[in-house]
């Protein structure tokens, strides 16, 4: 879309729309600094991380792994989408009141857009109750091997996973 020249009711899209209508920060760094919150809440299933720490054959290598591709992940996830829908759409001309990914996908013509992402939105949400069972019954199971939790959850599945009865 940005390549061809795509054109919204607010223009052609381009890279130019980054610095255009305002600039990087047209009402100050303030909002910027502000979105950090969102994104650090968006990651602070890490603990994940030190959770699995446990459970994987070779810690010392997977875990800095999986902690130094943490901001490649918020560059591409958070940054990178913006860049790109500030990209098709000037930050100036996307409703307040509407997804700005359904925004776009609309602009393209996919009717659906809207299902889609809030097919998008509720996997993320599946995913992340998933990780909090996961975790939870992995604290579980630690305190009861050290004596601090019933013993009855000390009990695994053959598949390694916390059997409650």
């Amino acid at each position: 879309m940005i390549i061809r020249g795509f054109s919204t009711n607010a223009g052609v899209s381009s890279f130019a729309n980054l610095w255009n209508h305002g600039g990087w920060f047209p009402n100050g760094a303030g909002g910027f600094i502000l979105s950090f919150q969102m994104v650090v809440f968006a990651f602070t299933g890490i603990e994940l991380v030190g959770l699995t720490a446990g459970e994987t054959e070779d810690p010392e290598h997977v875990i800095p792994k999986a902690i130094n591709n943490i901001p490649i992940r918020i560059i591409i996830f958070y940054i990178g989408a913006l860049a790109i829908i500030m990209s098709i759409y000037p930050w100036n001309s996307i409703n307040p009141d509407k997804s700005p990914f359904v925004q776009v996908f609309a602009g393209v013509g996919i009717a659906a857009a809207a299902s889609i992402i809030n097919f998008v939105v509720l996997t993320s949400a599946a995913s992340a109750c998933n990780s909090g069972i996961f975790s939870t019954s992995r604290m579980v199971y630690s305190l009861s091997k050290e004596g601090n939790a019933p013993d009855s959850m000390r009990k695994l599945t053959s598949h390694k996973v916390l059997l409650m009865l």
